[in-house]
């Protein structure tokens, strides 16, 4: 099963990408949140109509053998994990891409048999 230039094309930039995400290693998965909270201190200004509530505090929430995990992240680590998150989802993308062209090649074989 040969690739078609089309795909070996395509192949070819999906890997000068993944080197680029895993030579940086600034991948991480799972999400940020911001959350705003109330304290446990009756006359404070996030009781009040309209609360007035604590944050922002970042949380960031993964799952790890099937047991979600979180941590809270100050502004800065929350920023910058962000942006690695979004590079664990363009992983995920590409990966997703080699897959299909896979199944493309697959799938032309059994009609040629």
């Amino acid at each position: 099963m040969k690739l078609d230039p089309a795909q070996r094309q395509e192949a070819r930039q999906i890997a000068t990408e993944l080197a680029r995400l895993a030579r940086s290693a600034d991948v991480l998965p799972g999400t940020i949140t911001e959350r705003h909270t109330r304290c446990g201190k009756p006359s404070c200004a996030c009781h009040h109509d309209p609360p007035r509530l604590h944050g922002p505090y970042w949380h960031w929430t993964r799952k790890i053998a099937n047991k979600t995990v979180s941590r809270y992240l100050n502004n800065q680590q929350a920023q910058e994990s962000q942006r690695w998150i979004d590079n664990d989802r363009r992983l995920r993308e590409l990966i997703a891409q080699l897959e299909a062209i896979g199944i493309q090649r697959l799938d032309a074989n059994q009609h040629h048999t």
